[in-house]
């Protein structure tokens, strides 16, 4: 049977391809498949996804299933959460594509108070995002998306979380920025402090939309 790998940022590089098809055994697990391509993850850990729900190494596949194999965090020097300033101007270099017609960006910026401050679980909320972020790619025809959110201290008028999604049109690269940042507040294990008390809000969902 064939399971679609689908590879994100240094694995998507190693490879040189952001899709696989592994030829796997019927009844074969997740863990098969990644014995699979051991050579390929060798050194990096992987948060995995079979058909965009978390898995463990014991789920069994089947044939045209999506295995997405998640980096925790995003290659090189671009952390998508960060302690420290944002900077918009580095998260549109990672959705520059020359097929692009249009490129959306969004802040979200403290306001009314002198500041917020946040705290995050980053070992959850990295791979969360990235995923939050491959998702909106898929589903919205992108050509590229990336976002960050900051923890610790963020002072009035400075960006907490940025987005950026680059389309062949703006109606795609609106929509996508959208979901990316509707689908981080409500997923991603991040929280915020204002003037001394932590903010209300919902348990987050672990797939599909929700409001924190």
């Amino acid at each position: 049977m064939i399971v679609h790998l689908r590879l994100f940022a240094g694995l998507r590089e190693r490879a040189g391809a952001r899709t696989l098809d592994l030829d796997l055994p019927d009844g074969a697990r997740v863990s098969d498949a990644l014995a699979a391509v051991g050579e390929l993850t060798a050194g990096v850990p992987v948060v995995m996804a079979v058909n965009r729900e978390y898995a463990d190494g014991a789920v069994v596949l089947a044939a045209g299933d999506e295995l997405a194999l998640i980096p925790p965090v995003s290659g090189g020097a671009f952390s998508v959460v960060i302690d420290g300033p944002l900077s918009l101007d580095l998260l549109v270099e990672q959705v520059r594509d020359e097929r692009a017609g249009a490129v959306v960006t969004f802040s979200g910026v403290t306001r009314e108070v002198a500041q917020l401050d946040y705290e995050a679980y980053a070992e959850m909320a990295s791979p969360v995002i990235v995923e939050i972020v491959a998702a909106a790619v898929e589903r919205h025809g992108l050509c590229a998306g990336a976002a960050q959110h900051r923890v610790g201290t963020v002072a009035l008028g400075e960006a907490s979380v940025i987005v950026a999604a680059s389309a062949p049109h703006r109606g795609e690269a609106f929509a996508g920025a959208r979901e990316m940042i509707d689908e981080i507040k409500a997923r991603a294990p991040i929280w915020k402090k204002e003037e001394g008390t932590w903010v209300e809000g919902t348990v987050p969902t672990a797939n599909g939309p929700g409001k924190r």
